[in-house]
């Protein structure tokens, strides 16, 4: 097996079937229309609901969903091998994640553009939307908390990403205003926007803007409550349509690079079925992969941002298939070239940290020695100093894969987002396209990451900022002032920000990161239940069986990994980080709550049908 099969074969896959399948869905079950005004168009604010072209949607709609989450997941999950990952993202996008999406959004669109816990409540009860908005509260928190971590953890680490990524975001208010104040056409615009984009990548490789992981955090506190309250064409709309450009085009270049490489994969198809992986526990492949790949595969998120922003902007009905099957199909793809650059050259990068680890060792012990050699420090203090300095080395080896892979990526202090980066790098500097430098490239692809999780991070907080307002509409009736001063934009926007980064704060990305797949993916079997309720109850369809058996499927199976999550692996962590390990466990459990009440009423609705 080699890169470019599979390369091959994951293009064939998501363009024929979004030529077959996805426009049969689109013609025979949501029966899409533009004789049917858009929100966007009805109900105009200037603020939310402002139409936009379909490449400028598209942009925000797939930066969006994109996020960290296609490039992490895949990351973690090679501990399984290549291809088990591989299948979950594949088979996963096909017969979950793009339907689940197309309908999330097209339902939106024919409810006003409202929230797909507004649809589960009319459709289902009133008692599932409270169930349903809740849990979705508790997502959005967790996205904010694992998304800031891994922004906040890659700033502090390469301050060249973090300085390209400041100046991209004040090149996007630039962009936004040439399309929506000077009305400039789109191309043009594009065309200056993108070449102010690469000028701002290379002025971070120059002007690069060091920090604590700590005050990351601080600024993104600020920066996602200011995102996600000013008008979505300020910044929001164009970040996100630039940030697409900048996706395409590393897609292309990994691509590229690993189909013309015909690199052999050089680690396990298959390793064992319970690797350390979670929380340092062994980690059962079913039911925890959905725990570890959401978005690249399927994700509950992609419902909030289609029924929460996209619906929205959306222009027309027949733009819907391409935002919304269109970007799960893309997203998809993006993972399989990520998994593609791990099997190819994810060893080959964790041998070159390894070498590169006991080599700055090395050098810290001969300084510890000369300076006690030199007189300069005292003999017993330069004696400690080279002894913390030498680490006993480890051997790298293909044997027990599974095991091995987690455990030397944290000796190594290699992250997931880290391995990403030079694994991309790698298989750039194979191919024919090895010209490109490769601080460059390791920029780019940084940016794929910090980009794209700042993206969610802002769209996130705008979506809890409407969650908030729809929860708190029974409160209105009753004392209007505190609804006024609660549903005031800003505020709505604090909350969620304060908790997500409040449990970012202890860096437990094990912990928060599979917490989020577990919310992630529990709402999606829950949207994609709702879709299915709006396809039968709403379009007469005889079409709904295709969402209900998998949605069934996932919800049994992020049940048991929420279940074996909170047994297993939080006991420990909550003894590491009382305060985060606690709201976690909490958060879980009230969702495994919810969780039953929804299914419940779920079960009912469908009896009565």
């Amino acid at each position: 097996m080699t890169t470019t099969i599979i390369c091959i074969v994951g293009f064939i896959i998501y363009m024929g079937l979004y030529f077959t399948y996805g426009k049969k869905i689109e013609r025979d079950v949501v029966k899409a229309s533009d004789e049917i005004e858009a929100p966007s168009k009805r109900l105009y604010d200037g603020i939310d609901y402002v139409p936009a072209h379909r490449m400028v949607l598209f942009g925000h709609h797939f930066s969006s969903i994109a996020g960290a989450g296609p490039i992490i997941g895949p990351a973690m999950a090679i501990c399984w091998g290549w291809l088990p990952g591989l299948l979950w993202v594949w088979i996963g996008n096909v017969l979950i994640g793009a339907i689940h999406d197309y309908l999330a959004l097209m339902a939106s669109v024919r409810y006003d553009g409202k929230s797909i816990q507004f649809v589960a409540s009319d459709l289902i009860s009133k008692r599932t939307g409270t169930a349903f908005y809740w849990l979705v509260f508790f997502l959005l928190v967790l996205v904010v908390a694992a998304f800031g971590t891994v922004i906040s953890g890659m700033f502090a680490k390469t301050p060249e990403i973090a300085g390209a990524s400041i100046y991209v975001t004040f090149v996007a208010m630039i962009l936004g205003y040439l399309i929506y104040k000077v009305k400039m056409n789109l191309p043009a615009a594009t065309v200056i926007g993108v070449a102010m984009m690469a000028a701002a990548i290379w002025a971070g490789t120059i002007f690069p803007v060091q920090a604590s992981f700590e005050i990351w955090l601080v600024v993104l506190f600020f920066y996602i409550i200011i995102a996600a309250s000013i008008p979505v064409n300020i910044l929001l709309q164009p970040r996100d349509y630039l940030n697409s450009w900048l996706l395409y085009f590393g897609i292309a270049i990994g691509f590229s690079a690993a189909f013309f490489t015909f690199r052999g994969v050089e680690i396990p198809m298959i390793t064992e079925f319970a690797p350390i992986l979670v929380g340092g526990k062994p980690t059962p492949f079913w039911p925890a992969i959905p725990l570890i790949i959401a978005c690249g595969s399927l994700s509950g998120f992609h419902s909030l941002v289609a029924s929460g922003t996209s619906s929205k902007q959306i222009a027309k009905e027949s733009d819907g298939l391409f935002i919304g099957y269109g970007a799960m199909f893309t997203e998809g793809f993006l993972s399989t070239i990520v998994i593609c650059g791990i099997a190819g050259f994810g060893f080959t990068a964790l041998q070159n940290a390894h070498a590169a680890a006991m080599a700055a060792q090395a050098a810290a012990a001969a300084k510890a020695a000369a300076a006690v050699a030199a007189g300069t420090v005292a003999a017993a203090g330069g004696a400690a100093a080279a002894a913390k300095a030498t680490v006993a080395p480890f051997t790298l080896t293909l044997d027990n894969w599974g095991a091995m892979f987690t455990k030397t990526s944290e000796a190594l202090k290699l992250s997931q987002a880290n391995l990403v980066v030079q694994t991309y790098a790698d298989m750039v500097a194979a191919s024919f396209l090895s010209f490109i430098p490769v601080k460059i490239v390791k920029v780019i692809a940084g940016l794929w990451i910090s980009a794209f999780a700042l993206t969610t991070l802002d769209t996130t907080n705008r979506i809890a900022r409407y969650c908030v307002v729809e929860m708190l509409a029974p409160v209105k009736d009753k004392i209007e002032g505190l609804y006024n001063i609660l549903t005031n934009r800003w505020i709505a926007s604090l909350i969620p920000a304060v908790l997500g980064i409040y449990l970012a704060w202890s860096k437990q990305f094990t912990i928060v990161w599979p917490s989020f797949g577990a919310a992630n993916q529990l709402i999606a079997s829950i949207a994609l239940m709702t879709g299915a309720a709006y396809v039968a109850k709403k379009l007469n369809s005889k079409f709904a069986i295709m969402a209900v058996i998998p949605a069934w499927f996932l919800w049994f199976t992020v049940t048991a990994a929420i279940i074996w999550f909170m047994a297993v692996v939080m006991p420990a962590n909550i003894a590491k980080a009382p305060g985060q390990g606690w709201t976690v466990q909490i958060i879980m459990g009230i969702m495994l709550i919810m969780n039953v009440i929804f299914i419940v009423d779920f079960v009912k609705s469908r009896k009565k049908d």
